[in-house]
């Protein structure tokens, strides 16, 4: 059973003092006697703060409460009208389910719904381009940089002496980072080995990001990347070796502690 708070029994308390003060005074209180304590416990109940200039409930408020009364009291084949008469009845039936002092309370609260919904944030598996990857990319980029300058101060790499158109080289290499390209020009048709294979290999990277979606960063969580990284890289690192060492006059194979080595930086 739900307690009644100290100050609403006080307050229903000295409004119920009140009512039969001014019943006794009143000529014909025996008359209203039948009606009075169920106003006053209303007004108790419903305002509490309310003085004596509003002692009173409107009539359909009073008649809706002695037809619910009756109602429950097993009365609903009665009259609204005989309602009044069955007063007494109804309300010696429903004490029983009343609070203490004869009050019926009714309680009203409010529930935040932030309290009963478990709301939880899904991770994202995303990562902003700025700051975060733009900043790792200019960080490398300043690496960079910093490496070729200071590798410029100590290997020298002279300029040779003017080409002579009637003259050629002999063997005539591209640059270290082209000798894959022409090793590969050596074996294969020019739009094999120019076009073919090398774009084989820059999709297959391209692809390799959507294959192996494993966000670890552990090698071997990531063993199809490891692989796919190692196979290209050695593919090409075989070929530049290929064509700076083992390759001489007319760039036919050789081997460079029999021959020499016929490699300008």
């Amino acid at each position: 059973m739900v307690e009644v708070p100290e100050h609403l029994r006080k307050r229903a308390e000295e409004a119920r003092a009140k009512a039969e003060a001014a019943k006794a005074a009143a000529p014909g209180g025996d008359a209203a006697a039948s009606d009075e304590p169920e106003t006053t416990e209303a007004q108790a109940a419903t305002t509490p703060d309310s003085g004596d200039a509003a002692s009173k409930i409107p009539a359909h408020l009073l008649e809706r409460s002695r037809a619910a009364k009756a109602a429950a009291a097993g009365q609903a084949d009665a009259p609204a009208a005989a309602a009044p008469a069955a007063a007494p009845a109804a309300a010696a039936a429903a004490s029983a389910a009343t609070g203490p002092g004869g009050h019926t309370q009714r309680l009203l609260t409010v529930v935040k719904s932030g309290s009963i919904q478990d709301v939880k944030s899904m991770p994202q598996d995303k990562v902003h381009v700025w700051p975060h990857l733009l900043v790792v990319e200019f960080a490398a980029a300043l690496f960079i940089t910093a490496f070729s300058t200071i590798f410029s101060i100590f290997v020298n790499a002279p300029l040779l002496e003017l080409a002579n158109f009637n003259e050629t080289p002999n063997p005539s290499k591209a640059p270290w980072y082209f000798l894959g390209l022409q090793e590969l020009l050596t074996m294969f048709h020019p739009m094999v080995a120019g076009v073919t294979i090398p774009g084989i290999g820059i999709f297959l990277l391209i692809l390799a990001p959507y294959i192996d979606k494993n966000p670890s960063n552990k090698p071997e969580d990531r063993k199809f990347a490891i692989s796919l990284m190692t196979i290209h890289l050695m593919f090409w690192a075989v070929l530049v070796m290929i064509g700076s060492f083992f390759r001489g006059p007319g760039f036919n194979f050789v081997f460079p502690w029999e021959a020499g080595l016929f490699f300008e930086l």
